[in-house]
């Protein structure tokens, strides 16, 4: 994406992480910021009873993550001052990107039609929460509402006779999905206008990507012409004992997920330590495997309750059968298969300290982008506007006027 600039006027996770992965992948990336307040993000200091940052430093994953990469600068869009600043950032841009609201936008002067008057050759890309057009057009939305609840994943997560709902697993779990979701757009609609020469446009809901992320079992219900039934976690076990959760001595879990039980099944048996199910003439088949699934889970329970979790790593290390350890999010940070390719990258805070970001999954020639911090507010709105031949007199006019922070 390098030689692509991506005008941003957007706030919180969801749009703003499809900024970040452009910017993992080249682009420069310009934030635009309320000239006093910032993104609203920037206010939010705790989360999960986790501060966003360590004291004395500026360093936040909830702003360094979405927003690692850009530069940012400081831009009072109602005022009329602004207008100028806002049109040649316009112009000298290749794609816009929001997640304001219909109404919003109109205010600000950043409809489609009033972005492409500026720039006719402009991606105009929007995140909504629900649809960009029709009676939920103005309505807004995060992933905990639009992705996870409406969306199908919380009535799915949650076990038959549960007392509450299962709650998202983590936070911007919808948010950083779509926004992966919204670059790959604009990739595709670039690639388009270089074709053809017509900029397109870019339209994605939060609970249009919850649809395609749950796609499997949204058509299988489509199908089945109602809701599908609700299953425990351990319920697949009742039909492949090789695919389920088992848990260790020391509270872990691990998830088998060996679709083809007759083929894995003599080599889980030596891992294991017990050779000999392997040939029993109860269990040497996958159809004898399944037609006794309950008791051969029993049994593959019984030893992995055995061991502990480092135990089985251990023991499982070369095995083929697929299977994996139920991880903590501190574990994924650490986990060697990310670490090894650099998808867990270091990132140089404005105070000099090192951090860890989890990088974009996308990687090219298999290298790993190299991440640079998220803007400070404001961070590089001198810079961003002597770019545009604003300075001196003009720049003190706009500061002034509360156009430019």
């Amino acid at each position: 994406m390098e030689g692509v600039r991506v005008l941003e006027v957007a706030q919180f996770t969801y749009v703003p992480s499809a900024g970040a992965v452009l910017a993992d992948w080249g682009a420069d990336v310009i934030k635009v910021e309320h000239a006093e307040k910032g993104d609203a993000q920037r206010g939010i200091i705790k989360v999960f009873s986790q501060n966003v940052g360590a004291e004395g430093s500026t360093f936040s994953p909830m702003m360094d993550g979405p927003n690692r990469g850009k530069r940012s600068i400081g831009l009072a869009l109602e005022k009329p001052e602004a207008t100028r600043v806002l049109h040649e950032l316009i112009r000298s841009s290749d794609v816009f990107l929001t997640n304001f609201l219909p109404s919003a936008r109109v205010k600000l002067g950043i409809t489609v039609e009033e972005v492409r008057a500026v720039n006719p050759d402009i991606i105009y890309t929007v995140g909504t929460g629900f649809a960009h057009s029709g009676p939920e057009a103005d309505k807004g939305g995060y992933d905990s509402t639009a992705y996870w609840a409406r969306g199908g994943s919380a009535d799915s997560a949650t076990v038959p006779g549960a007392e509450f709902v299962t709650q998202q697993p983590v936070g911007a779990y919808g948010d950083n999905i779509g926004g992966m979701t919204i670059a790959g757009g604009i990739a595709a609609a670039l690639f388009a206008r270089s074709r053809t020469g017509v900029a397109p446009t870019v339209d994605i809901s939060l609970l249009g990507v919850a649809a395609w992320a749950t796609q499997m079992n949204v058509n299988l219900a489509l199908m089945a012409g109602r809701p599908l039934p609700k299953r425990s976690p351990l319920e697949s076990r009742a039909s492949n004992p090789l695919t389920g959760l088992y848990e260790t001595s020391d509270g872990r879990w691990l998830s088998l997920s060996m679709l083809q039980p007759g083929r894995y099944w003599p080599e889980f048996c030596a891992k294991v330590g017990r050779p000999e199910l392997g040939t029993d003439e109860r269990f040497d088949t996958a159809e004898k495997l399944m037609g006794r699934a309950a008791e051969v889970a029993d049994i593959i329970a019984g030893i992995i309750a055995s061991r502990t979790k480092d135990e089985w790593v251990t023991a499982f290390e070369d095995m083929e059968g697929q299977w994996a350890v139920v991880q903590n999010t501190y574990e994924l940070g650490q986990d060697p298969a990310l670490v090894g390719i650099g998808q867990i990258a270091d990132v140089v805070d404005a105070e000099g300290v090192t951090r860890k970001l989890v990088a974009s999954p996308v990687q090219f020639d298999r290298q790993a982008p190299q991440l640079t911090r998220g803007p400070l507010f404001a961070e590089h709105t001198d810079e961003i506007l002597a770019e545009l031949g604003i300075t001196g007199e003009d720049l003190i006019n706009l500061k002034i006027a509360g156009a430019v922070t």
